[in-house]
């Protein structure tokens, strides 16, 4: 378990030195051996976990996803909102969140496959708006699968300019417009009045995962 977890460690220390040196230097400037500099580990180490440049930059998009999960609501909307809110939050205090942002919207990157988060931000919302709509949640026009594109690259948008502007210090709120302009055309207007929407929600939520989190190893203590 020890091993396991000093992996885990220096497997995460890699990734933020990759993601250091790929925010400095861009991409396809970035050496393995400024990596490796960053880092401060052996070569060996580095590629026990990471046989490139590209599967490092991998790892650092992928950061993105693998977070504890956005608890289930009753109300597929909300649970869509809560997802995409909790998102925020994380894009706000999780540097390695913010680094496979940049890096899936650097342009630079021509030869590194920067689909990933977009692909599987889609599909995530997709799922939840079929859920959404099998629930008679939304209206009858709306298609999820495209309703989710919108919504992925609207968002991708708006953290951008929330980044250039105040370095993420708005996203919530300017986040918060994006969904109280999107929803009304999507969700049902008697669905949507119950839905909260507020700029702060990412955090709220959090703290909800925090707490459910902290309740589950007290049971496990307890056994």
């Amino acid at each position: 378990m020890a091993m396991q977890d000093r992996a885990i460690r220096t497997r995460r220390k890699i990734l933020e030195a990759a993601a250091t040196v790929f925010g400095n230097r861009g991409y396809q400037a970035a050496t393995i051996a400024d990596i490796l500099s960053t880092a401060g580990v052996t070569k060996g180490a580095l590629y026990f976990h990471f046989a490139s440049k590209e599967q490092l930059a991998q790892g650092v998009l992928s950061a993105q996803e693998g977070q504890d999960p956005v608890p289930s609501r009753t109300c597929k909307a909300q649970e869509l909102v809560d997802m995409i809110m909790i998102y925020v939050h994380r894009l706000q205090t999780d540097s390695m969140v913010r680094a496979g942002v940049w890096l899936a919207l650097n342009q630079q990157a021509v030869d590194l496959d920067r689909s990933g988060p977009f692909l599987s931000w889609s599909e995530t919302l997709t799922e939840l708006l079929e859920a959404a709509r099998e629930q008679g949640e939304l209206l009858p026009h709306v298609k999820p699968a495209e309703t989710a594109r919108v919504i992925v690259g609207a968002f991708a948008g708006v953290q951008a300019m929330s980044q250039t502007l105040s370095d993420y210090e708005d996203l919530g709120e300017r986040i918060a417009e994006l969904l109280r302009h999107v929803l009304p055309n999507v969700v049902i207007s008697s669905v949507l009045a119950s839905v909260a929407l507020d700029g702060d929600r990412g955090t709220k939520v959090s703290a909800e995962i925090a707490a459910g989190a902290e309740q589950q190893q007290l049971e496990a203590i307890g056994g």
